[in-house]
């Protein structure tokens, strides 16, 4: 009796089975069909279903972690990735979906660990070795990055990913030279095509290295595709700025202030170059427009220029020294004080200002220079 129900239980089971599996499938491929069109609550509507049937069904887990990954629930998808790995140990799509959310959520380091070991089963897989070689980029390890990189280019010698995360990569170092050779070279690869984002960082390198003439002409034409690209403007403002063209450069800043009026920075940047124009009155301006969106100190610094150069000492040297108390190692701030009261026909306050900041134990060529020629 006992071996006939056993038998009978088993082929109910076989039946179940039978009936069940081809249905698991079906759902499985309804659910990847609507996850591709972005229809989540249906595609995990079915992966649900097939975990109902099968507790631990790794097609379901990582659909689910997919569905969650796509609504931007990274720690629910970790968790479905994490019982997939759990169960199936290996599985290249949890294992690649799992990278990806730690990535998102910024722990580069566990991505890594995790790629590492998708690349145990398929070293040659080149989406996985880019986005090792990106993270080891965010955590800072140069060495690993560009080795990674590197092997890429021995595979897919014009592979974007690769020649763009070395540009980064070495921009990132302040190897500039180094980084326009890969965005330079993925401007020759694409030529008219070139993503705006090329342009712009090869502008960049030419103002990081201070050639802002040869930086221009990139920046223009980033800004010849895209007449309101913020990297464009600010990149000829301060090209235009650093060949001491304020006219052309407050063309540029006001365009960004159109579009972003209270952007502090902008608003100080311009404020500098109508001072550096001798339009004080809109230098102020700006200036105050900046500060009244918050403290800054290049704003005020900026008024105490003015208040400076319009014979304004005192204000200027209450301003600087105010300055000093919130930021005491900014050694600009000590040279235009001490130059205040130079003006007021003070060496003797003016040595002292220099003094304070060599007692902090920090040398600068610059205060060296002014404390030998005021005390000679």
């Amino acid at each position: 009796m006992s071996d006939e129900f056993n038998m009978n239980s088993t082929a109910e089971e076989t039946a179940l089975t039978e009936r069940v599996m081809p249905d698991i499938s079906e759902w499985s491929k309804k659910g990847y069909q609507l996850l591709k069109e972005n229809r989540t609550a249906e595609a995990a509507d079915y992966f649900d279903k097939i975990l109902e049937v099968d507790k631990y069904n790794n097609y379901a887990l990582v659909g689910l972690g997919d569905t969650s990954r796509k609504r931007g629930a990274c720690r629910d998808a970790v968790e479905y990735y994490r019982l997939c790995l759990e169960h199936h140990p290996g599985n290249n799509y949890a294992l690649f979906g799992l990278a990806d959310c730690y990535k998102t959520l910024n722990q580069y380091h566990r991505a890594i660990e995790i790629w590492e070991q998708y690349l145990l089963h398929d070293d040659g897989n080149i989406t996985v070795l880019t986005r090792v070689a990106d993270a080891y980029r965010k955590v800072r390890d140069f060495k690993h990055s560009k080795s990674v990189y590197l092997r890429v280019l021995e595979m897919d010698s014009l592979n974007p990913y690769a020649i763009i995360g070395l540009g980064h990569l070495h921009y990132d170092f302040k190897e500039y030279q180094d980084a326009l050779f890969y965005w330079e070279k993925m401007l020759e690869i694409n030529k008219e095509n070139v993503d705006i984002r090329v342009l712009t960082s090869i502008g960049n390198c030419h103002r990081k290295v201070k050639t802002f003439e040869n930086g221009i002409p990139y920046f223009e034409q980033a800004l010849s595709r895209d007449t309101h690209n913020f990297y464009a403007l600010f990149g000829l403002a301060d090209c235009y700025r650093g060949m001491k063209q304020q006219h052309h450069s407050l063309k540029y800043w006001n365009h960004i202030l159109e579009q972003d009026p209270r952007n502090k920075v902008i608003l100080t940047r311009a404020g500098d170059a109508y001072r550096n124009l001798k339009d004080y009155e809109n230098a102020v301006e700006y200036y105050r427009r900046a500060l009244n969106i918050e403290f800054d100190t290049y704003a005020v610094l900026g008024l105490a220029m003015v208040a400076k150069v319009q014979n304004r000492f005192d204000e200027a040297i209450e301003s600087l020294r105010r300055l000093i108390q919130q930021d005491p190692r900014n050694y600009r701030l000590y040279i235009e004080l001490s130059d205040c009261w130079i003006s007021k026909g003070d060496r003797h306050s003016a040595i002292e200002a220099l003094g304070d900041f060599q007692k902090m134990g920090i040398r600068n060529a610059r205060i060296n220079e002014l404390l030998e020629k005021y005390r000679n």
